[in-house]
Parts: C-alpha cells; sequence; structure tokens
C-alpha cells in the first residue's frame, strides 16, 4: 500500500529529526525545561514557552506527532493481513513505541537518569530500524547482484556486526556524555599521560576504541565489497558509508576541541545517526532480496512492483 509507504518513510524521517533535536535537548542541558512532570509540562498542557520550556515541549510536541503516524501505521498495517513480514515488523513497532514512550517518561520523573537516558536512545534506533524495515517491504526493493542466498546472508551477517558496534559506540557516546565524561581526555590522549588512568578516562577511551573499530570495519567491508564484487547497490552504499564514517571522525575531534560546543555535538550525533541509517538500509534491502529469509522471491513474474539499487 502506498500510504503505509508513505507514513514509514515520513515517520523515519520524524525519527531522525527526534533523534537530533533530542541531543539538542540535552547539550543546551533542557531536558528538564518541564520540570518533573510527564506527560503535562509545568503542571500544563501548554506551558509558557520560552528558553529551557520551549526548548523541552517542542521535542515532546514532535514527538506526539510521531507517535500519532506511528499509531496511525500500525493500525494500517493490522489490516494488511497477508504480509507476514509486514505484521512482524509492526508488532515489532509498536512494543519499541511504548517501551520509547515509558523510557522517555522515565527520564524525566527521575531526573534524566544516565543509563535510562542511553536506552532511551538505542530504542530509537532501533525505532527507526523497523521503521526503515517496514519501508522496504512495502517498496519490495532488491539490490542487483549476482551473489547467492547463501553468500548474502554471509554478508547480512557481517552487516550485523557492524550494526551492534554502532549501536554499542553510540551507547557509549551518550553515557559519558551524560556522565559530563567527555572531556576527561584530549582528542588525542588523555592529559600528561597517553593511556587512560581514572574511570572517566577509561569511559572516554572506551567510546573512541569503538568508534576506530567500527570505522575499520566500515572501510574493511567496503573494500572487500569492491574486490568481491558484491554488487554496485552494495558498493555504492558501504562507498557512502566509508566517507560519512571520515566525516564523522573529524567532527568527533571537533566535538571534544571546541570543548563539547553544541552545534558540533549536534552534528556529531547527526552524523552517526546517518551512519546508523545507511548500514541498517543496506543490511535490510539485502536482507529482503533472500528467499529463504523472506520465504517469496520479489520478481517480475509474480506481477509485483520492484524498486532496484
Amino acid at each position: 500500500m502506498i500510504i503505509i509507504k508513505l507514513l514509514a518513510i515520513i515517520s523515519v524521517a520524524l525519527t531522525y529529526i527526534l533523534i537530533v533535536f533530542g541531543g539538542y535537548v540535552a547539550s543546551s542541558e533542557s531536558g528538564m525545561g518541564c520540570g518533573p512532570e510527564w506527560p503535562l509540562c509545568n503542571g500544563e498542557v501548554i506551558p509558557v514557552l520560552e528558553n529551557e520550556t520551549l526548548i523541552e515541549f517542542a521535542h515532546r510536541a514532535i514527538g506526539l506527532l510521531l507517535a500519532i503516524f506511528v499509531g496511525t501505521l500500525f493500525v494500517l498495517i493490522k489490516r494488511n493481513k497477508n504480509n507476514k513480514i509486514l505484521q512482524t515488523a509492526g508488532n515489532w513497532l509498536i512494543s519499541l513505541l511504548t517501551l520509547q514512550i515509558l523510557a522517555g517518561a522515565v527520564v524525566v520523573v527521575l531526573d534524566l537518569p544516565t543509563i535510562v537516558i542511553t536506552v532511551h536512545l538505542l530504542v530509537a534506533m532501533l525505532f527507526m530500524l523497523v521503521l526503515l524495515w517496514i519501508y522496504r517491504t512495502e517498496s519490495h526493493t532488491r539490490i542487483e547482484t549476482k551473489l547467492s542466498d547463501n553468500r548474502k546472508l554471509k554478508i547480512v551477517f557481517q552487516l550485523n556486526v557492524l550494526i551492534i558496534l554502532l549501536l554499542l559506540t553510540m551507547g557509549f557516546g551518550a553515557f559519558i556524555k551524560h556522565e559530563y565524561y567527555g572531556l576527561a581526555c584530549d582528542w588525542l590522549d588523555c592529559g600528561r599521560t597517553l593511556l587512560p588512568v581514572t574511570k572517566p578516562e577509561m569511559l572516554q577511551t572506551g567510546h573512541r576504541v569503538l568508534a576506530v573499530i567500527t570505522a575499520a570495519y566500515t572501510i574493511f567491508l567496503m573494500f572487500k565489497a569492491y574486490l568481491n564484487n558484491w554488487g554496485q547497490g552494495v558498493k555504492k552504499r558501504l562507498l557512502l558509508a566509508a566517507a560519512v564514517v571520515f566525516i564523522q571522525i573529524i567532527s568527533g575531534i571537533l566535538t571534544i576541541v571546541t570543548n563539547i560546543s553544541i552545534p558540533w555535538a549536534v552534528v556529531h550525533l547527526s552524523i552517526g545517526t546517518a551512519l546508523f541509517m545507511i548500514i541498517a538500509d543496506t543490511r535490510l534491502v539485502l536482507g529482503l532480496t533472500i528467499a529463504k529469509i523472506t520465504g517469496e522471491a520479489w520478481t517480475e513474474e509474480k506481477g509485483q512492483p520492484i524498486d532496484k539499487i
């Protein structure tokens, strides 16, 4: 259904905006702009919109708009009972939305606990992945490649590993940010020592190590895709991911050099989220072309529309 595709892609865009804007809320220290209240804001449905209250309330308003779109999307998916993949994705979608709403409420009521904020971000990333899953399922998208299904499964596994690395890196980044450990080390070393000594330094270094591993693995897969001819679709996407990795590294350095200035902190999060979307979407599109996973092959002979990449 075209309406499902449309709602899914709009929800993806809103989720991206919500994640990035959430980073701005955190960087500007506006997380308690509505006080320790949810769903009310300073005791009102619509509070006086100024300063931190305006920023936090805007974040909630975007979240409400997203929930309306996703709720409508879920109802439409449940009516389409012929597509089992779509039904499964819909169940995951509403489950993650519920968890995200509860996590957001806990964040406010408990005065911004770091671990819950971290979970809040990671759930948002998984939520966006499911929205991409729904969009690609309805688009009947496939990547043009001559690889066998068995070979595709191996590539999907490698992309799964990269997705996990990205989630771990972003999770660590969120944790050290909200624990105010972001400046525990300089961009290259840890003050007077090269190696970390204190807990903040170790945690920040852990984030950097994960970032280096993730970047190296992304570049490794890109070269592997070209050397082994994984198909133009996969090669172009991984080349884009590798380019985004270099930009992300630069933004990370500038975030530290500028003492975690709000603009660079938000840019760093926005680029990291975009990188996650590229890798997740590549994995989904490739996975959905495998008959062993989907249980059916989308072919022109069946009269089904196909978006080729």
